[in-house]
């Protein structure tokens, strides 16, 4: 899987940029707008936390694990508005010191080893967005994904308490989706083969999904979904409103930016990275239905 290092690429090196383009507990998953884009990107973020804490019966005193937790933003809410206990895992450093400083309990740890002597057992566990990064490129290759996918699902049933639940949001790929072979970054901008290798170059070591069958079949025969969704539409909204965030005038920001045009100029990594955060290759993957997003809620399925 993407290790911290590959993680701390994506993440840590954007965690002021984005924390000054979108507070400093946002959320860097897809909202939840279902067809009324009117809404602002909180409401629709906010909307998907409420729904996820009504979804896996979220009480006060429930004891949740996010696993990728980002910068904390689902943390935070069901602690401030429902009073549920929450500890969340990360593999970004800045993500972590951003998540402590605000007052949330964060541990640098792999998702897919936690055991339940770690921190005990859970009401819920939730992922968003950290389901994309368990497959590596190689491990695909060696035919290992649904393997390393059901491994994931094991540790998810351990984790959770008999009735518990689990919530699971992920980029996947969908029905246009080219072999890893034509994948090329020196193919005509715009491209599929170009816009899928720079997206290889924003998530080192990751790999996505063949779709929701195969979370689904992977999640067999520990859990059961009990709701299944598209989110690429709105996925496409949320990278827009992003988009207009990171660009907004900010002037520590754009110093941020300004001290990261010699490592742009001379290192062709690094740029190919910026590339895909000025270009959005993912936004137009969605559109192009070359990949797709889910929701994805589990019951357990009692032993």
């Amino acid at each position: 899987m993407a290790n911290q290092e590959d993680l701390n690429i994506t993440y840590s090196t954007i965690d002021k940029v984005f924390r000054l383009s979108m507070g400093e507990m946002a959320d860097f998953s897809c909202a939840k707008y279902d067809g009324d884009y009117s809404m602002s990107l909180e409401q629709a973020q906010r909307a998907k936390h409420k729904f996820i804490a009504e979804s896996l019966n979220i009480k006060k005193g429930s004891r949740v694990i996010d696993l990728g937790c980002g910068w904390g933003p689902f943390l935070k809410y069901i602690k401030d508005e429902i009073g549920a206990i929450g500890i969340g895992l990360t593999l970004s450093d800045e993500q972590a010191k951003a998540d402590r400083k605000n007052g949330l309990e964060v541990y640098i740890k792999d998702c897919r080893t936690v055991k339940p002597e770690d921190f005990g057992k859970f009401d819920a566990v939730v992922s968003m967005g950290a389901f994309e990064h368990f497959c590596s490129i190689e491990e695909y290759k060696q035919g290992r994904q649904e393997e390393i996918y059901h491994s994931f699902f094991k540790t998810v049933n351990d984790l959770l308490k008999d009735n518990g639940k689990a919530f699971i949001q992920t980029m996947v790929f969908s029905k246009n989706m080219i072999p890893y072979e034509e994948f090329d970054i020196d193919a005509p901008v715009g491209s599929p083969p170009r816009m899928l290798a720079i997206m290889t170059k924003e998530f080192p070591g990751s790999w996505l999904p063949y779709g929701k069958d195969m979370i689904v079949h992977t999640a067999e025969p520990y859990f059961k979904p009990e709701y299944v969704s598209s989110g690429r539409l709105d996925y496409i909204e949320t990278i827009n409103q992003w988009r207009d965030r990171f660009r907004r005038f900010n002037l520590k920001k754009y110093l941020i930016y300004a001290s990261q045009v010699p490592k742009y100029l001379f290192d062709k990594d690094f740029r190919r990275r910026a590339e895909s955060l000025i270009t959005t290759p993912n936004q137009a993957c969605f559109e192009q239905e070359i990949m797709d997003h889910y929701r994805i809620v589990f019951q357990k399925i009692a032993a």
